[in-house]
């Protein structure tokens, strides 16, 4: 099975049913993997997203296919955090949302990558 390209037509939502209700929607994603662009050598992390709805929710079934999408993907942790939050933002259109990836150690290093977004700004 030939790996599945990264886009945003992966992800799916659904209706919001509480949008006149301001609360949080926290997903974690464990096991996530990409690959250093300098060396194609794996980066494992844990995806946080959090987010507060408008209209919208994302459908975790699609939210998983698509970031395992970047399983193939050679990309930088930066880009890959800030590509995840455009993405999610234009898909769902939330009040804000908040993604961070703690990337785990690679020669001793670990970084954590934090990209928002707010409707309002």
């Amino acid at each position: 099975m030939a790996p599945m390209a990264v886009s945003r037509d992966l992800l799916e939502t659904f209706p919001n049913e509480f949008p006149q209700r301001e609360y949080k929607i926290e997903i974690v994603q464990p096991e996530f993997t990409s690959l250093c662009p300098k060396t194609g050598q794996p980066d494992f992390g844990v995806v946080k997203i959090t987010y507060t709805p408008k209209g919208k929710c994302v459908e975790l079934k699609s939210l998983k296919y698509y970031l395992q999408a970047y399983r193939t993907e050679g990309i930088f942790y930066e880009h890959v955090t800030n590509t995840i939050l455009d993405d999610l933002a234009a898909v769902v259109s939330p009040q804000w949302m908040r993604v961070e990836i703690s990337f785990n150690a690679r020669g001793g290093i670990t970084e954590t990558v934090t990209a928002m977004y707010n409707a309002a700004m």
